[in-house]
């Protein structure tokens, strides 16, 4: 079966899978099987026929795993989301509009999407940039403690989002102009070392937002470590990072909040609460949101209690858990598929990492490789730190879980992600043919 049929027969199943989904939340709402479900799933389907069509046509030697592995996860998600609100619909508009973005970017670079290496610079310049947007007094917007969003109007989005995508093509094609010069290990060398974990740490400084730092600084020291071989690069960098971080713990108070409620959320005393300036026990102020996140996944068990089972409301109607769509979702997905489920779901994410990183190894030149690099550690990072921040093996931070979560500028990220790496196997697979 070649890579285009199978990848064919994967959507298919995808489509079976999201349809099944919003007919079994159908079904515990209403009791009954409602046509729509039927109809979302055709269309699901149809939809991803169409971007397979635009596959088939543009790459036709790229992986044909990584697409229906794609529509698995934003089927289910799209099938939380209505679950969790039955009355929106922007989730799946966002998700149209990134299969509208994979496409034209499928289109556009089908020739040699390696043109991109010419313009480093200017990504790197713009990475910069988007990073800082949302400090802008006239253009960030602050939530929850964190700058993360730029509102222009009727325009709003998460900048950070997009800039790690430019970060990877301009890393991408740095290290490989000067990967050579990199290895020597020569101090003058480290100064990219020392500029881009200076970003990192300003982006924390001006934002408050200490999971995109984590994540740029590391798929920074990822690419570089494949770029050079030399591990003892990632260790200084990670010395740097965790110095850097230590400081800031004791110069910024939302470093410090998030670190404290990591080690200790609940306390048998009363504390100090800034929400409200007056006494009272963690798990009720500043760590509330983490400790209700983490009843939803005891209340899961193994099994789940079901899709559309799950209690996120309060009997007056108030939210149990806030942000339960973004930040959150994971804690929704296993109270309602238990521990298999919520584990099958990261097996997914795994699935996708291990053929993004088979790319990255069988890519023939070195900024493709680094590309392919690049854009799968990014995806297994993101997918790490917020998944490891809602189980408490690291700090909570707000960042969504790709392709799950809901966020319209992250769907549309993560679907130029998913490009990029249909590009780099295409040629691969392509010369490898040859």
């Amino acid at each position: 079966m070649t890579a285009r049929n199978r990848e064919l027969f994967g959507l298919v199943v995808a489509g079976v899978i999201a349809g099944t989904a919003l007919a079994t939340v159908t079904i515990a709402r209403s009791s009954e099987v409602s046509p729509s479900a039927l109809t979302y799933g055709a269309l699901f389907l149809g939809l991803y026929l169409v971007a397979h069509v635009v596959v088939r046509r543009t790459v036709p030697y790229a992986d044909g795993t990584l697409l229906p592995i794609v529509a698995v996860l934003t089927g289910f998600g799209l099938a939380m989301h209505y679950r969790l609100d039955p009355t929106g619909g922007r989730q799946a508009l966002w998700v149209l509009i990134g299969v509208g973005v994979l496409a034209g970017t499928l289109i556009v670079l089908r020739h040699d999407y390696r043109v991109l290496e010419s313009y480093r610079y200017l990504f790197g310049v713009a990475a910069v940039i988007l990073l800082l947007l949302p400090s802008l007094p006239l253009l960030g917007e602050e939530e929850n403690g964190v700058r993360l969003w730029v509102d222009l109007g009727p325009i709003q989005f998460q900048p950070g989002e997009l800039a790690k995508i430019c970060l990877i093509i301009f890393l991408a094609g740095y290290l490989r102009e000067k990967r050579e010069v990199l290895a020597q290990g020569r101090i003058k060398d480290f100064g990219p070392l020392f500029a881009i974990w200076g970003a990192a740490m300003l982006v924390i400084v001006q934002t408050n937002d200490l999971g995109s730092a984590l994540l740029n600084f590391g798929i920074f020291l990822a690419m570089l470590y494949v770029a050079t071989g030399r591990a003892l690069y990632v260790a200084v960098g990670l010395g740097l990072f965790v110095g850097g971080a230590a400081l800031l713990y004791t110069a910024i108070d939302r470093v410090h909040e998030r670190v404290t409620i990591w080690l200790s959320p609940w306390t048998s005393e009363p504390v100090h609460c800034a929400l409200t300036g007056e006494l009272a026990l963690r798990q009720d102020c500043a760590s509330y949101q983490l400790v209700r996140s983490l009843y939803s996944i005891g209340n899961g068990g193994f099994g789940g209690t079901g899709l559309s089972q799950g209690i996120f409301t309060a009997p007056d109607g108030a939210e149990l858990i806030p942000y339960l769509r973004t930040d959150f979702i994971y804690s929704a997905i296993a109270q309602e598929i238990g521990l298999v489920g919520a584990a099958a779901l990261l097996l997914v994410y795994m699935v996708f990492v291990v053929r993004g990183m088979r790319i990255a190894l069988v890519a023939q030149d070195g900024f493709s490789k680094l590309l392919a690099a690049g854009l799968t550690f990014g995806f297994a990072l993101q997918t790490f730190v917020i998944v490891g921040g809602i189980l408490r093996v690291i700090p909570l931070t707000g960042i969504t879980m790709p392709f799950v979560s809901y966020g319209g500028t992250s769907i549309v990220a993560n679907f130029l992600l998913l490009a990029g790496l249909l590009l780099v196997s295409n040629r691969a697979n392509a010369l490898a043919r040859e």
